[in-house]
């Protein structure tokens, strides 16, 4: 029998090749359940703005791409119409209404997002993961309340809106210096970080920001591609103002509209290259979504919400219905459609469940949507109803996954007008909504009340909207609402 001598220095190399081995093996493992999140957020983007949702007279060829390597949501639903509220609502998994904030706030506004809510970027940071938001904030402008404060780890963009400043359009043909321009908004800064970059954002500033956003959000794949992590870009287009860039100026042949689209489908391309190019395809969910409807009074400068009902500023489905994509290779069926309701709110907890992350103590309204994600058989929406408010805390309807009730309310419209294509709004009508019972399914653009033919279903959400009211409060009922939390407040030093 051959004597077998003892190696010191092969145990060794064995040992620790089996180290290696159980150390990628480790690594590999975190990463399957530790899937990068991009979440691209559009401002003011109508149902039918983008080619899968019927766009005319330009292409979105990058998002028809991913349309087509994914899932097109058709009922997917932000918490209300208007910017701050729809927003803080997406990070947190609440109803706005829950977390205290219901309107757009502006440049001097003395509230914010509460720092005792947990973001969505601080859910990932549990896990480890790098955190990044590129584009417009928009819940509170003073240092306690911006990006950096809550969770993330570089944020590059405009505190609020890009129309709250001297350059409105409601002030444009005001002289530069006019006390009106300066008592109504400040000039708008642009931040890195904590810190101001650009004190006094002028319009050649404002052709530069889809760019810049995805450049910065490009960059820091780069640098984290080899880790988990998020990815918000809140792009401050297509609100008006309307900016693009020169490589994008009158090439779409659909006026400036159809531009900085064009603009925004070419962000959405460099963000899916990138992760392509890093081979995060398979392990990366790309949400890309609307924060609410088109902004309609600002007619060509604004987009569609055909064949929805109404746009932004009202709880019609054309003010919160917004088109919505998804996808991740290999886990979301690629070319397919889901008709089930769902919403921004549902985001935060899938995620949570994604990536293996603790929810917050307090009461979030959100849902975990994979299964409405993946394509299971037989998934229905996880919303037995879902609240409709608008304009101070005022519930204007409550839906469940068929039917939509209604109960009156003044609200905006056009009445048939268009607005023009100077860049200028026209003023609305103040219409009266009945009490009116509409099926969605068989209804999308509301035109007929059903509430006749189903009594049971009008009986049903009544009961649900009662429950609501005493839970999040109304206006127009004045109840306060017991599970309404504060938004933050400017400390005082």
């Amino acid at each position: 029998m051959k004597k077998i001598l003892f190696n010191p220095l092969l145990l060794c190399f064995l040992l620790s090749n089996f180290c290696l081995v159980e150390l990628k093996a480790g690594t590999n493992d975190q990463r399957e359940l530790s899937p990068n999140i991009v979440v691209i957020f559009i401002d003011d983007l109508g149902y039918a703005d983008i080619g899968p949702f019927g766009a005319d007279g330009y292409t979105t060829p990058n998002l028809d791409q991913m349309a087509k390597q994914g899932r097109r949501f058709t009922d997917f639903v932000a918490s209300t119409a208007v910017c701050s509220a729809s927003r803080i609502a997406l990070l947190t998994g609440c109803n706005h209404r829950r977390v205290g904030i219901s309107g757009a706030l502006g440049p001097t506004a003395k509230i914010g997002i509460n720092s005792n809510e947990m973001t969505l970027a601080e859910l990932c940071k549990q896990k480890g993961y790098a955190t990044a938001c590129f584009g417009k904030w928009h819940l509170g402008v003073q240092q306690q309340f911006l990006p950096l404060q809550h969770g993330f780890d570089q944020y590059y963009g405009l505190p609020y809106s890009n129309d709250m400043w001297p350059y409105h359009p409601n002030f444009v043909d005001l002289p530069v210096d006019s006390p009106r321009r300066k008592r109504n908004y400040p000039p708008l800064p642009l931040f890195d970080g904590n810190e101001i970059v650009d004190a006094e954002v002028d319009p050649n500033d404002q052709t530069q920001l889809t760019t810049a956003y995805t450049e910065r959000a490009v960059e820091f794949i780069e640098e984290n591609h080899d880790r988990p992590f998020l990815l918000y870009l809140p792009h401050s287009m297509v609100h008006v103002p309307l900016y693009v860039s020169k490589k994008f100026a009158g090439k779409s042949g659909a006026g400036l509209f159809g531009d900085v689209m064009m603009e925004v489908d070419w962000s959405v391309g460099q963000i899916n290259a990138v992760l392509k190019k890093h081979r995060l395809a398979e392990n990366t969910l790309v949400i890309f979504t609307s924060d609410n409807g088109p902004w309609l009074s600002y007619g060509k400068r604004a987009g569609s919400a055909a064949p929805l009902r109404e746009g932004k500023g009202t709880m019609f489905e054309g003010g919160y219905r917004v088109p919505t994509l998804m996808k991740w290779a290999g886990k979301i069926p690629a070319d397919s459609t889901c008709a089930e309701l769902a919403s921004t709110i549902d985001i935060f907890p899938t995620v949570a469940k994604l990536i293996g992350g603790q929810l917050p103590d307090h009461r979030i309204d959100g849902h975990d949507i994979r299964p409405l994600m993946f394509g299971e058989a037989d998934a229905g929406s996880p919303h037995t109803h879902f609240p409709c408010y608008y304009k101070g805390g005022e519930l204007q309807a409550i839906r469940d996954a068929q039917f939509k009730l209604v109960f009156p309310h003044k609200y905006r419209a056009l009445n048939g007008r268009v607005g023009n294509d100077d860049g200028k709004p026209i003023k609305y009508d103040q219409n009266q909504a009945e009490f009116a019972l509409y099926d969605l399914r068989a209804d999308i653009g509301e035109t007929t009340n059903v509430a006749e033919q189903h009594p049971e279903v009008v009986a049903k959400l009544t009961k649900s909207a009662d429950a609501v009211r005493k839970d999040l409060g109304d206006r127009l009922t004045k109840t306060t609402g017991s599970g309404i939390r504060p938004a933050g407040r400017v400390s005082v030093k």
